[in-house]
């Protein structure tokens, strides 16, 4: 069943702030603009009226399609500049697709305090990670092998498509911990998100949200709305962060995101267990 009654001015001039907003750290800072899409988009819903039990999971799989073309877009930007480790990208490729396709399904059929949980504790860890002066603390000499080189990649892209975003928020750290330079993770990122955000979108449009009442043009757990009023402004604002990632002071843009980060983290664990 969809709302009969949905305000749709304030929700979209939201949406088309949370999408500048998400293209512009997409290719900033490599930390996926679906960090910043879900919280807003999640917001902006029940806002206007829709049941908070499918409010999440719209936002989450709606952030996961915007992350289609915006990952293109932010991928080509790093690539013109040599900052993309194709050999990893090959590499992690099958266990990331493996993995967004499991999260997808599993995001879709669980509670929506279940996926606000697991949101609100990756973004806190993910903010401490940007607050703390741990740019430079590498925990292991090149990517691991073995099983936990499958691990590792397939988590990634389990836990990125439950929460929506294109992988920067888990990948950059994962790299940077094992010795690769940050622009090359940053770059890297981008790539790899597009692994993640195809799949795990197929998923979400098979998927059955757990809510009752949807807005209107809605497909699975995507919002055909929210998905053209993001998409293409995060499309057009994700070449500029790419581009002003090569300039400006990274720790300080880094450190003042984690602080919004653990704020937002801060209203995900709220809404899971407050």
């Amino acid at each position: 069943m969809y709302a009969t009654s949905v305000d749709w001015l304030p929700l979209a001039v939201s949406l088309a702030g949370a999408g500048a907003v998400g293209g512009l750290l997409a290719g900033l800072l490599g930390v996926g603009g679906g960090i910043i899409i879900v919280p807003v988009m999640d917001f902006a819903l029940t806002s206007v009226g829709i049941d908070p039990a499918v409010a999440l999971h719209l936002a989450v799989g709606t952030s996961m399609a915007t992350i289609v073309p915006t990952s293109v877009s932010s991928s080509r930007s790093h690539a013109r500049r040599g900052s993309v480790d194709f050999e990893l990208v090959r590499k992690w490729s099958l266990a990331i697709v493996v993995g967004a396709l499991i999260g997808s399904q599993v995001a879709a059929s669980v509670d929506a305090r279940v996926v606000a949980g697991v949101f609100g504790i990756v973004a806190g860890l993910a903010a401490l990670k940007m607050v703390l002066p741990l740019d430079h603390v590498v925990l292991h000499q090149g990517v691991p092998r073995g099983v936990a080189g499958v691990v590792l990649p397939g988590s990634i892209g389990m836990v990125s498509a439950m929460m929506g975003i294109g992988g920067g928020t888990l990948s950059v750290p994962s790299m940077t911990l094992c010795g690769e330079p940050v622009h090359k993770a940053v770059g890297t990122a981008a790539v790899l998100g597009l692994w993640i955000s195809v799949p795990a979108t197929i998923g979400y449009l098979l998927a059955h949200p757990p809510g009752e009442v949807m807005p209107p043009w809605s497909i699975g757990c995507v919002s055909l709305v929210g998905f053209a009023i993001i998409a293409p402004v995060a499309w057009l604002v994700a070449p500029v962060g790419a581009h002003l990632a090569h300039s400006l002071d990274r720790r300080k843009l880094s450190a003042a995101f984690g602080v919004f980060l653990l704020v937002v983290a801060g209203r995900m664990l709220y809404r899971a267990f407050g």
